[in-house]
């Protein structure tokens, strides 16, 4: 069995969460998704309209979506890999290159000795923060 992870937020769940939730399952038998959860969110300084397991709840309910987990914190990811037998991490393509600290986000090439990493290209033309700045006229995370 080919498992894949995925690591999100899922606020505001919309087509672009479900495309990228369907190709990442189409790359295995088994898709786990791990799900940041509010405390996360507030070190990562993201406002989620759904709590934790209001989101939670959405992901269970998504035919792709196999397992979701709770994401504590950044350093979790290499341990997840190890504890689920996970075959390929996967995450959208804005995650990748060099670290920057004021977007604070990285590259997880350093899973590459662990799993296959791949980039999916995001859905074009929508976006949490797209909606929640349509909604509120203002670029909240």
């Amino acid at each position: 069995m080919k498992r894949v992870i995925t690591y999100g937020t899922y606020d505001l769940l919309h087509y672009g969460h479900i495309e990228l939730l369907r190709r990442a399952r189409e790359m295995g038998d088994y898709l786990i998704v791990a799900l940041s959860t509010d405390e996360f969110n507030r070190i990562k300084n993201k406002k989620s309209y759904y709590n934790y397991e209001q989101r939670k709840m959405m992901l269970e309910s998504i035919r792709y979506v196999d397992l979701v987990i709770p994401e504590d914190d950044w350093g979790q990811k290499e341990r997840d890999v190890e504890r689920y037998d996970v075959d390929t991490f996967v995450m959208g393509h804005d995650w990748e290159g060099e670290f920057d600290f004021l977007k604070d986000k990285c590259e997880f090439d350093f899973l590459k000795d662990k799993c296959e990493v791949i980039y999916l290209k995001r859905t074009e033309g929508i976006s949490t923060t797209q909606i929640k700045k349509e909604l509120y006229g203002k670029d909240a995370r």
